[in-house]
């Protein structure tokens, strides 16, 4: 494997994956949960990452290694998340964050309700029957692989 094409690759993979989830979400009107907006942390730290890597050629194992457990957490993150969808686990305190139970008229009531956290376990969009916490942990597992095989390979 290529340094420079698996960089690239992870930036191209990075750039469609945030626009993708952009899309649903400000064009077709899919609000995310709050582990979904978790999730796209190491997109957005890979494209930060890996264009630094591209045009500095310092620190390649550190950066590579960051990438590697941005993209493990990622993973982490997306199997968890597709558990409590799947009913198999609870949601956690991570997807009622954002919430305020202090409610004392009516016009409070409808901010409040205006401002609920989406529920984790609630899938509102799919592509083949699958979530995209689905996509996301296959893909994150992939690409969790191969940037170990790259690491282990370039030590």
């Amino acid at each position: 494997m290529n340094r420079n094409f698996v960089l690239n690759s992870l930036i191209l993979i990075s750039f469609f994956s945030l626009s993708f989830a952009y899309f649903v979400e400000f064009i077709l009107g899919h609000e995310p949960c709050n582990l979904c907006k978790i999730e796209r942390i190491p997109y957005f730290g890979t494209l930060i990452l890996s264009s630094l890597l591209l045009f500095i050629k310092k620190w390649d194992k550190i950066i590579l290694f960051i990438i590697f457990i941005l993209f493990v957490f990622g993973a982490v993150v997306s199997v968890y998340h597709v558990g409590i969808e799947q009913g198999i686990f609870s949601e956690s305190l991570l997807c009622e964050l954002g919430g305020s139970n202090k409610v004392q008229n009516t016009d409070e009531l409808l901010k409040t309700l205006e401002n609920t956290p989406i529920s984790c376990k609630e899938v509102t969009f799919t592509i083949f029957g699958l979530s995209l916490a689905t996509f996301n942990a296959v893909l994150s597992t992939i690409i969790s692989i191969i940037l170990l095989r790259l690491i282990i390979k370039n030590e």
